[in-house]
């Protein structure tokens, strides 16, 4: 097998900007005859500035306006959007509320199915480390063969006011397998009691029994809190296959 060498961080990042080019997009805008090739490298530039950012067509198509001064169509954003999933460069993630066991309607998430390739997109400019580190908790949920959603808990509540208000708190995923499920949370850091209670939130108003998860950026023992929820560093979340049941 051909065995490709590069010394040096600019040749690697040469390397993945030519891949993303001149492989993926190229035969994305050939097999589907896509004649306004500006508008889906467009596209693909605001998915990957925007990846676990809730949106829709209608979103995208307002960026286009505001931001490009194009009046690219709703329609073509869509057949844009799935010309890009049908590649396996982005994958859609939809929102399902756990309380009403049902799925939400738009708006919902993209992430990229290679953050590398991401990176390289946008020249490693982009460098927001909750994001990419959610779309890494994302990739290897994938990878295990799980059916990933975004996470909506509903409840009521009073204002300060005393009236009874209806709030939405989400968790970032999701991931189901057959009779398994898990709600996993990602969050560089809790290091702080606050942070650590802004971050499980979601995950204490989930009534059922099953493994509720926060991965942190840190080297971390893994641990369990008052309420069962398992604490984990993301290094030892991707390569401890037994991760998830600890």
């Amino acid at each position: 097998p051909l065995t490709i060498t590069m010394a040096t961080d600019e040749q690697r990042m040469e390397y993945l900007t030519s891949l993303f080019e001149e492989t993926y997009i190229k035969d994305i805008i050939e097999r589907n005859h896509i004649e306004k090739v500006q508008e889906i490298n467009d596209l693909i530039n605001i998915l990957a500035s925007g990846i676990g950012s809730l949106t829709n067509a209608s979103k995208i198509k307002a960026t286009f306006k505001s931001v490009i001064q194009s009046d690219i169509s709703l329609n073509t954003i869509r057949a844009y959007i799935d010309h890009l999933k049908d590649a396996f460069i982005v994958n859609e993630v939809n929102r399902y509320d756990v309380k009403g066991r049902k799925y939400i309607g738009s708006p919902l998430k993209y992430y990229f199915s290679d953050v590398g390739l991401r990176n390289a997109r946008l020249n490693f400019r982009q460098q927001e480390e909750n994001h990419i580190m959610e779309n890494i908790i994302y990739n290897e949920l994938q990878y295990r063969d799980f059916n990933v959603d975004v996470g909506v808990v509903e409840y009521n509540h009073r204002d300060e006011s005393g009236k009874s208000v209806r709030s939405r708190l989400e968790i970032d995923f999701v991931a189901s397998k057959g009779s398994k499920k898990y709600y996993v949370q990602s969050a560089l850091s809790v290091s702080d009691e606050e942070k650590r209670l802004q971050e499980t939130n979601s995950l204490y108003r989930v009534a059922d029994s099953f493994k509720k998860i926060v991965v942190v950026k840190d080297r971390i023992i893994p641990w369990h809190d008052e309420k069962g929820v398992l604490y984990i560093g993301i290094e030892q979340f991707l390569l401890d296959e037994t991760s998830m049941d600890l």
